[in-house]
Protein backbone atom coordinates (compact mmCIF):
# COMPACT_ATOMS: atom_id res chain seq x y z
CA UNK A 1 0.00 0.00 0.00
CA UNK A 2 1.21 3.72 -0.77
CA UNK A 3 1.22 5.95 2.15
CA UNK A 4 2.44 9.06 0.96
CA UNK A 5 -0.32 11.30 1.46
CA UNK A 6 -0.99 10.24 5.01
CA UNK A 7 2.79 10.42 5.32
CA UNK A 8 2.88 13.86 4.27
CA UNK A 9 -0.18 14.79 6.20
CA UNK A 10 0.46 13.45 9.74
CA UNK A 11 4.22 15.31 9.22
CA UNK A 12 2.27 18.06 9.14
CA UNK A 13 1.32 18.01 12.63
CA UNK A 14 4.34 16.35 14.18
CA UNK A 15 5.58 19.84 13.61
CA UNK A 16 3.40 21.38 15.77
CA UNK A 17 3.44 25.91 15.99
CA UNK A 18 1.84 25.43 19.52
CA UNK A 19 0.08 28.74 20.94
CA UNK A 20 0.97 29.99 24.21
CA UNK A 21 -2.97 30.21 24.91
CA UNK A 22 -2.72 26.74 25.79
CA UNK A 23 -2.97 27.98 29.18
CA UNK A 24 -3.48 31.60 28.40
CA UNK A 25 -7.29 31.14 29.99
CA UNK A 26 -6.86 28.24 32.30
CA UNK A 27 -8.48 29.19 35.63
CA UNK A 28 -4.86 29.48 38.37
CA UNK A 29 -4.76 28.91 41.60
CA UNK A 30 -2.70 31.39 44.07
CA UNK A 31 0.44 32.66 42.26
CA UNK A 32 -0.64 30.60 39.20
CA UNK A 33 -0.56 33.91 36.89
CA UNK A 34 3.45 33.79 37.22
CA UNK A 35 3.51 30.38 36.55
CA UNK A 36 1.51 30.87 33.55
CA UNK A 37 3.31 34.11 32.19
CA UNK A 38 6.72 32.02 32.55
CA UNK A 39 5.15 29.12 30.80
CA UNK A 40 4.31 31.57 27.86
CA UNK A 41 8.05 33.23 28.12
CA UNK A 42 9.42 30.03 28.13
CA UNK A 43 7.69 29.06 25.45
CA UNK A 44 7.84 31.60 22.81
CA UNK A 45 11.43 31.46 23.77
CA UNK A 46 11.75 27.74 22.82
CA UNK A 47 9.92 27.89 19.64
CA UNK A 48 11.89 30.73 18.49
CA UNK A 49 15.17 29.06 19.32
CA UNK A 50 14.23 25.80 17.24
CA UNK A 51 14.04 27.86 14.00
CA UNK A 52 17.63 27.65 13.92
CA UNK A 53 18.12 23.96 13.85
CA UNK A 54 17.54 21.46 11.15
CA UNK A 55 16.66 18.03 12.08
CA UNK A 56 15.64 14.73 11.07
CA UNK A 57 12.48 13.32 10.73
CA UNK A 58 11.33 9.84 10.33
CA UNK A 59 8.23 9.00 9.90
CA UNK A 60 6.65 5.43 10.69
CA UNK A 61 2.81 3.71 9.82
CA UNK A 62 2.33 0.38 11.13
CA UNK A 63 -0.90 -1.70 9.94
CA UNK A 64 -2.17 -4.79 12.80
CA UNK A 65 1.69 -4.01 14.58
CA UNK A 66 3.95 -4.80 10.98
CA UNK A 67 5.28 -1.67 9.44
CA UNK A 68 3.98 -0.96 6.55
CA UNK A 69 6.19 2.46 5.44
CA UNK A 70 8.68 4.55 6.48
CA UNK A 71 10.16 8.06 5.35
CA UNK A 72 13.13 10.27 6.24
CA UNK A 73 13.30 13.35 5.90
CA UNK A 74 16.03 16.60 6.36
CA UNK A 75 13.85 19.01 7.65
CA UNK A 76 14.18 22.83 8.65
CA UNK A 77 12.50 26.20 8.85
CA UNK A 78 12.57 28.48 5.66
CA UNK A 79 12.26 32.25 5.55
CA UNK A 80 9.01 32.30 5.46
CA UNK A 81 8.49 30.49 8.53
CA UNK A 82 7.32 27.29 6.89
CA UNK A 83 8.68 23.87 7.84
CA UNK A 84 10.85 22.79 4.63
CA UNK A 85 11.54 18.75 3.54
CA UNK A 86 14.13 17.51 2.16
CA UNK A 87 13.95 13.04 1.44
CA UNK A 88 17.46 12.19 3.12
CA UNK A 89 19.11 9.92 0.06
CA UNK A 90 19.91 6.42 1.09
CA UNK A 91 17.35 6.01 3.65
CA UNK A 92 16.03 2.47 4.41
CA UNK A 93 13.18 1.82 2.08
CA UNK A 94 9.51 0.92 3.08
CA UNK A 95 9.11 -2.82 3.74
CA UNK A 96 7.51 -4.40 0.76
CA UNK A 97 3.96 -4.64 1.13
CA UNK A 98 2.88 -7.86 -0.58
CA UNK A 99 -0.88 -7.62 0.29
CA UNK A 100 -1.99 -4.93 -2.49
CA UNK A 101 0.37 -6.37 -5.36
CA UNK A 102 -1.35 -8.79 -8.17
CA UNK A 103 -2.50 -12.15 -7.18
CA UNK A 104 -2.49 -15.30 -10.01
CA UNK A 105 -5.87 -15.50 -10.59
CA UNK A 106 -7.14 -12.44 -9.06
CA UNK A 107 -8.36 -11.05 -12.37
CA UNK A 108 -9.29 -7.37 -12.56
CA UNK A 109 -11.97 -7.86 -10.01
CA UNK A 110 -9.83 -8.83 -7.58
CA UNK A 111 -7.23 -6.06 -8.18
CA UNK A 112 -10.08 -3.66 -8.38
CA UNK A 113 -11.29 -4.29 -5.11
CA UNK A 114 -7.24 -3.97 -3.54
CA UNK A 115 -7.32 -0.69 -4.71
CA UNK A 116 -10.37 0.36 -3.24
CA UNK A 117 -9.08 -0.49 0.09
CA UNK A 118 -6.21 1.24 -0.29
CA UNK A 119 -7.74 4.57 -1.32
CA UNK A 120 -10.75 4.05 1.64
CA UNK A 121 -7.76 3.33 3.93
CA UNK A 122 -6.02 6.22 2.91
CA UNK A 123 -9.10 8.00 3.12
CA UNK A 124 -9.35 7.24 6.81
CA UNK A 125 -6.25 8.33 7.74
CA UNK A 126 -6.61 11.41 5.97
CA UNK A 127 -9.85 11.90 8.10
CA UNK A 128 -7.71 11.31 11.23
CA UNK A 129 -5.33 14.02 10.50
CA UNK A 130 -7.65 16.28 9.69
CA UNK A 131 -9.40 15.76 13.25
CA UNK A 132 -6.07 15.72 14.83
CA UNK A 133 -5.41 19.28 13.29
CA UNK A 134 -8.63 20.75 14.60
CA UNK A 135 -7.12 19.96 17.92
CA UNK A 136 -3.02 20.96 17.50
CA UNK A 137 -2.27 23.85 17.73
CA UNK A 138 -5.16 24.48 20.84
CA UNK A 139 -7.85 27.35 19.77
CA UNK A 140 -7.77 29.47 22.16
CA UNK A 141 -11.71 30.46 21.59
CA UNK A 142 -12.32 26.51 22.01
CA UNK A 143 -10.48 26.76 25.70
CA UNK A 144 -12.73 29.43 26.88
CA UNK A 145 -15.38 27.87 25.58
CA UNK A 146 -14.59 24.57 27.95
CA UNK A 147 -13.80 27.02 30.50
CA UNK A 148 -17.05 29.05 30.73
CA UNK A 149 -18.56 25.83 30.72
CA UNK A 150 -16.88 24.47 33.57
CA UNK A 151 -14.35 21.64 31.17
CA UNK A 152 -11.04 23.22 32.29
CA UNK A 153 -9.33 21.02 35.02
CA UNK A 154 -5.93 22.15 36.72
CA UNK A 155 -4.35 19.44 38.64
CA UNK A 156 -2.02 20.31 41.28
CA UNK A 157 1.55 19.70 40.81
CA UNK A 158 2.65 16.11 41.32
CA UNK A 159 5.65 14.10 40.20
CA UNK A 160 7.37 17.48 39.41
CA UNK A 161 4.17 18.03 36.21
CA UNK A 162 1.28 20.04 36.10
CA UNK A 163 -1.38 18.54 34.63
CA UNK A 164 -4.31 20.74 32.48
CA UNK A 165 -7.15 18.67 31.24
CA UNK A 166 -10.13 20.01 28.46
CA UNK A 167 -13.09 18.32 28.64
CA UNK A 168 -15.57 18.37 25.56
CA UNK A 169 -12.99 20.51 24.03
CA UNK A 170 -14.84 19.38 20.47
CA UNK A 171 -17.56 16.63 20.88
CA UNK A 172 -18.71 15.33 23.74
CA UNK A 173 -16.66 12.48 25.52
CA UNK A 174 -13.13 14.32 23.82
CA UNK A 175 -10.78 15.75 25.83
CA UNK A 176 -7.14 17.61 25.17
CA UNK A 177 -4.94 17.30 28.04
CA UNK A 178 -1.48 19.66 28.39
CA UNK A 179 1.41 18.33 30.97
CA UNK A 180 3.91 21.36 32.06
CA UNK A 181 7.21 20.46 33.65
CA UNK A 182 6.48 22.24 37.36
CA UNK A 183 9.95 23.90 38.13
CA UNK A 184 10.75 24.98 34.59
CA UNK A 185 6.99 26.08 33.44
CA UNK A 186 7.93 23.92 30.10
CA UNK A 187 5.11 21.87 28.02
CA UNK A 188 6.45 18.47 28.52
CA UNK A 189 3.40 16.75 26.54
CA UNK A 190 0.24 16.80 25.00
CA UNK A 191 -3.10 14.17 24.40
CA UNK A 192 -5.88 14.27 22.19
CA UNK A 193 -8.44 11.67 22.88
CA UNK A 194 -11.65 11.84 19.89
CA UNK A 195 -13.00 10.38 17.00
CA UNK A 196 -14.71 10.51 13.84
CA UNK A 197 -18.46 9.48 13.25
CA UNK A 198 -18.66 7.49 16.49
CA UNK A 199 -16.90 7.05 20.17
CA UNK A 200 -16.67 3.26 18.93
CA UNK A 201 -14.11 4.82 16.31
CA UNK A 202 -11.70 6.76 18.79
CA UNK A 203 -8.57 8.31 17.62
CA UNK A 204 -6.08 9.42 19.55
CA UNK A 205 -2.48 11.49 19.71
CA UNK A 206 0.40 11.93 22.08
CA UNK A 207 2.66 14.64 21.62
CA UNK A 208 6.10 13.95 23.75
CA UNK A 209 8.19 17.54 23.94
CA UNK A 210 11.74 18.01 24.90
CA UNK A 211 14.47 20.57 24.90
CA UNK A 212 17.93 21.16 24.04
CA UNK A 213 20.10 22.66 26.07
CA UNK A 214 19.96 26.11 25.12
CA UNK A 215 16.05 26.18 25.64
CA UNK A 216 15.06 25.34 22.13
CA UNK A 217 11.95 23.23 22.71
CA UNK A 218 10.89 20.60 19.67
CA UNK A 219 8.00 17.54 19.38
CA UNK A 220 10.56 14.64 20.17
CA UNK A 221 7.63 12.12 19.16
CA UNK A 222 4.15 12.66 18.20
CA UNK A 223 1.98 9.06 17.78
CA UNK A 224 -1.56 9.08 16.22
CA UNK A 225 -3.63 6.14 16.82
CA UNK A 226 -6.78 4.60 15.11
CA UNK A 227 -7.76 1.82 16.55
CA UNK A 228 -10.60 0.85 14.99
CA UNK A 229 -8.59 0.41 12.29
CA UNK A 230 -5.66 -1.18 13.63
CA UNK A 231 -3.44 1.71 12.44
CA UNK A 232 -0.46 3.47 14.46
CA UNK A 233 1.93 6.84 12.87
CA UNK A 234 4.65 7.40 15.06
CA UNK A 235 7.04 10.58 13.55
CA UNK A 236 10.13 10.87 15.19
CA UNK A 237 12.06 14.15 15.37
CA UNK A 238 15.96 13.57 16.19
CA UNK A 239 19.49 14.96 15.19
CA UNK A 240 19.19 18.08 16.19
CA UNK A 241 21.77 20.75 14.99
CA UNK A 242 22.96 24.07 14.05
CA UNK A 243 21.09 25.09 10.93
CA UNK A 244 23.62 25.93 8.15
CA UNK A 245 24.55 29.69 7.07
Amino acid sequence: MTWNRTLGALAAVATLGIAPSVVAQQPAPAGGQERIAAFKQSMQEGLARIRQYEWVETTIISLKGEQKAQKQNRAYYGADGKVQKVAIAGASPAPKDDGGGRRRGGGKVKERIVANKKDEMQDYMENAVKLIHSYVPPNAAQIQAAKDAGHVTVSPPANGQVHIEIAQYLKPGDSLAVDLDAAANRLVGLAVKSYLDTPDDPITLAVEMKTLPDGALYAAQTTLEAKAKNIRVVVQNSGYRPLAK
